[in-house]
């Protein structure tokens, strides 16, 4: 069989560039339709299963005798594949094309079909449709599955069909194209427009003008938004004040100027007023450890706040007002009528359930809002209920209005496959559906407001409901962050994005671990990640509002209370009586029974991808320091393994830029790792653990040296690497350790990182003994002092010389101690020339952190042999992985950027010498 483009090269950076951007495109992505955790980008789906079908061109000798030839040959589906990632080229017909006529070339007529059984955000299955593939996304999670439905199942069946309100352009006798769900969106937008307007017209009186101060303008203005402060009766006798618990005082931070709010005490009551300049005496009440009194100044734990919000005493007290003014954002102090206006009772017939028992993801219960209901002020529900009962309103004139168009009035629903009246407006009513999930995202009391951008922070800022002490309550009818014309408008916008696509594709509610009778197919897919994300518990915040608005549309999709949970594949202690060994168990027995599922699915001529995104770390003591094992990577690894697989590749991903918030203090720059996986030889051998490490020494090298020579970044090497070592173990049908028994995968990934190692440590043979002292000081001892008799003896070992280095400036050599200088401590004039390589590879570092690319290149433009360049770059991987094992993030994320920015310090540098002689190899 062929091999496939994935399992021999592909374009990283160009992939991985395109996947890191699209984080930034939010008007019209797939991934602003409905709100999902740890989507896949669609430049990465897209890539991985546009090369999982094209044949590389070493599987064709015929065509491609030469290596020359075929690596020219890779360069052209390089080129094709760097444009198919590019967003702008999403829906281009041209490029697209181009790379349908690709995947016919490898495969003829004979295109499968796609199945996604962790189907989640629907990236897979969007991508798989868009390359012209019948898609077929699987979930078990409702949310997910109309998440599914709505990018790929419905958009194909109205394409092409212009919208049927009575203003449409096309009733109105206007010509106008409508390509792809282009019709549908308009639609979108109009009965949207018709829901706030009479939304508007039934509990607009709930969201009040406020009234501008003559100093700050006068008149009336429109609020963005209310800013409350939860509270509680301060414990302190003398006190007994309404003490606010807030994160913050400061309102704003824009434009050098503070905007603060004052808490004012009188009669145990708390009000507040807002400060234009200055600055607030108290920062805030609120910080990890506990609160303080802003009356009196007592310490007030957390265990006494829980009480009072357990016993149902926590309440809230309104802040301020935050308005649209003619030059911006305006701050008020709030008036009575702002007061008043938010005091409505509860709705009727709300959707209500107990949030779930887990501490982990859920800190609202610690404080007695145990209920969903309890994450919304009552004016926030009653906007929400109002705006669900008109998408069935809503509904119900786009059917009417559908029917008039010349729609076929046949009563057939969506859910049965249906095209006429009844169902367009059902697929209206589900986006509408999906713009009140947006605003329950930012209409609840979990939002925070953010003085350093002038804005709401949603609900789900991070994957889980925290404890929010302060927050902003949004008003849904004004022009700016969270009001529901945006969400509309955002939806919409996303429908029209849509490609003019009518490949039937199918989303159903299925459990991965069953069989749904597939075979024959293409299975790519992005499986849950070990317990990192508790995707039913989660969802149930939008599972509860879908259902109020679509249950009569998808009955029994919707037919649960909440989203389904036992049979969810996650390894979450909490729904095991807290027992972390039974939820390993669960998820490794669910992990491998759905890997038996998909080998079954499979084609045998067509790689399966996996998408892993999380490593559960076991951080354990080894000879040469801390070495880090991954739970939920083994376990994915074991399970593909032992359902019949042999890993043929693995890629990193990379879809975050470096400098993001989760990255900071750690090395975890690889989002995403794709296992590339064939059916095993049914005639597959045993070998034993000599035979395994004789395969691995090997293959390992070759393949670590091309891994290099891509200028693969260190922190993604040691991912990388497990392809080329896992491929070795995962061919045998068992690797058999001395006593007979079968190694684990554990013990198979220790042997290729102990080989990985090796690999390096060989390295350091074709440099100066002066730098291999450094590497060996370095690796036993950071930049900590060693006893200048240890390091004699080291020194001698290696033929170096602590005198030289000392005189060179490389160490510290006094007092009978020892020690590497630290970069910022290296000297600032160095003769480049003369100088070794572990110095070289610190000026680079250094340059790197203090003047970027510009300043490495001139570094390198100054060395005179350009290999001692490339060994201090192999140098860098090599501290990297020693920086690795020791868990020292700081320090390798200076090696790791060294290394990843190495293409453009080389043409840069090239470009120096072009243009102008180096004057002097003195480096300053």
């Amino acid at each position: 069989m062929p091999k496939k483009l994935i399992e021999v090269s592909l374009p990283l950076d160009a992939i991985n560039a395109e996947s890191a951007r699209e984080k930034s495109i939010r008007h019209g992505h797939p991934s602003t339709l409905h709100l999902w955790w740890a989507r896949r980008p669609l430049a990465a789906a897209r890539a991985v299963i546009w090369s999982s079908l094209v044949d590389d061109p070493s599987s064709h000798p015929e065509l491609f005798p030469t290596e020359k030839e075929q690596n020219k040959e890779r360069d052209r589906l390089f080129g094709i594949l760097t444009k198919l990632v590019k967003w702008e080229n999403s829906n281009n017909p041209e490029v697209l094309a181009e790379a349908k006529a690709e995947i016919k070339r490898s495969l003829g007529d004979d295109i499968p079909a796609l199945l996604d059984p962790f189907a989640g955000g629907g990236a897979i299955p969007l991508e798989a449709q868009r390359l012209g593939l019948e898609a077929h996304a699987h979930d078990l999670n409702p949310v997910a599955v109309m998440i599914n439905k709505a990018m790929i199942e419905i958009p194909p069946r109205f394409a092409g069909k212009p919208p049927v309100n009575p203003e449409s352009p096309t009733l109105m006798g206007r010509s106008t194209e409508w390509s792809g769900a282009k019709g549908l969106a308009e639609d979108v937008r109009y009965y949207g427009e018709w829901m706030k307007r009479e939304a508007f017209r039934r509990i607009g009186h709930l969201y009040p003008k406020v009234k501008v101060p003559k100093e700050q303008g006068g008149g009336e203005a429109t609020v963005i938004a209310l800013i409350w402060a939860r509270t509680v009766k301060c414990p302190n006798p003398a006190c007994g004040c309404e003490m606010p618990l807030v994160r913050s005082f400061i309102l704003s931070k824009k434009n050098r100027q503070t905007v603060w709010v004052e808490p004012v005490f009188k009669d145990g009551e708390t009000s507040f007023v807002v400060h234009t300049s200055g600055t607030p005496n108290l920062e805030g009440t609120v910080n990890r450890s506990g609160a303080v009194c802003a009356c009196c100044g007592t310490p007030v734990g957390f265990p006494y706040i829980r009480e009072e919000g357990r016993a149902g005493r926590m309440g809230a007290r309104l802040c301020a007002v935050v308005a649209e003014g003619s030059r911006g954002r305006i701050y008020i102090t709030a008036d009575s009528e702002q007061v008043n206006a938010a005091q409505v009772e509860k709705p009727e017939n709300i959707p209500n359930a107990v949030l779930p028992d887990n501490p982990r993801d859920f800190k609202t219960p610690n404080y007695g809002m145990t209920s969903f209901t309890d994450l919304f002020t009552n004016r926030q529900l009653t906007a929400l209920t109002t705006f669900s009962d008109l998408v069935g309103e809503a509904q119900k004139k786009a059917e009417a209005d559908a029917a008039a168009a010349g729609l076929p009035d046949d009563d057939v629903p969506l859910r049965e496959d249906g095209v006429g009246a009844r169902a367009y407006s059902e697929a209206v009513a589900i986006y509408l559906a999906f713009a009140l999930d947006k605003a329950a995202n930012l209409w609840s009391s979990i939002c925070g407001w953010m003085n350093d951008r002038g804005a709401l922070r949603e609900t789900f800022a991070r994957q889980a409901i925290p404890m929010v002490w302060d927050y902003a309550e949004a008003n849904p009818f004004s022009e700016s962050g969270g009001n529901i014309g945006m969400f509309i408008e955002r939806n919409a916008s996303v429908v029209d994005y849509f490609y003019d696509n009518k490949i039937a594709s199918k989303a159903m509610q299925f459990d991965a671990q069953s069989d749904c009778g597939l075979r024959n197919i293409m299975v790519s897919t992005d499986p849950p990640y070990y317990d990192n994300i508790g995707y039913a518990d989660l969802s149930d915040f939008f599972y509860v509002w879908m259902r109020r608005s679509l249950k009569n549309i998808y009955p029994n999709l919707f037919r649960t209370m909440l989203v389904p949970k036992a049979e969810e594949l996650v390894a979450t202690p909490h729904r095991f009586g807290g027992s972390t060994d039974r939820a390993r168990e669960f998820f490794e027995n669910g992990m491998l029974e759905s890997c038996n599922r998909i080998y079954d699915y499979s084609r045998a001529d067509i790689p399966v991808t996996i998408y892993y995104a999380y490593k559960q770390s076991d951080t354990e003591n080894s000879e040469n320091g801390m070495r880090t094992q991954s739970t939920g990577w083994e376990t994915m690894l074991s399970a593909v393994i032992r359902a019949g697989f042999t890993i043929t590749g693995t890629w990193p991903m990379r879809t975050e830029s470096p400098g993001r918030t989760s990255a900071q203090g750690t090395n975890a720059l690889a989002s995403s790792i794709i296992l590339v996986c064939r059916k095993r030889n049914e005639s597959a051998s045993v070998c034993t653990r000599s035979d395994f490490v004789k395969a691995l020494r090997r293959e390992l090298k070759p393949a670590l040296e091309k891994l290099q020579e891509s200028n693969i970044a260190p922190v993604d090497l040691a991912q990388s690497a497990i392809g080329p070592g896992i491929a070795v173990f995962s061919r045998y049908k068992n690797v058999l350790e001395a006593d007979g028994s079968a190694m684990p995968v554990r013990t198979a990934l220790q042997i290729i990182n102990q080989e990985l190692d090796h690999y390096f440590s060989g390295q350091d043979s074709n440099i100066d003994s002066d730098s291999r002292f450094c590497i060996e000081l370095f690796s036993m001892n950071a930049y900590n002092i060693m006893k200048f008799g240890e390091a004699d003896i080291l020194a001698k070992a290696k033929g170096a010389s602590i005198s030289r280095l000392s005189e060179h400036g490389v160490i510290y050599a006094e007092q009978g101690n020892v020690c590497l200088l630290t970069r910022e401590e290296l000297p600032e004039k160095v003769a480049l020339d003369k100088c070794g390589v572990w110095m070289l590879t610190q000026l680079l570092a250094r340059a790197m952190g203090t003047g970027g690319i510009e300043a490495c290149a001139a570094i390198v433009a100054a060395v005179a042999h350009g290999s001692r360049v490339e060994e201090a770059r192999n140098l860098a991987y090599r501290l990297y992985s020693i920086c690795e094992r020791r868990n020292w993030a700081e320090e390798g994320r200076a090696y790791n950027s060294l290394v990843s920015e190495w293409p453009k310090i080389r043409e840069r540098a090239a470009d120096m010498q072009a243009s102008r002689p180096v004057q002097s190899n003195l480096f300053e």
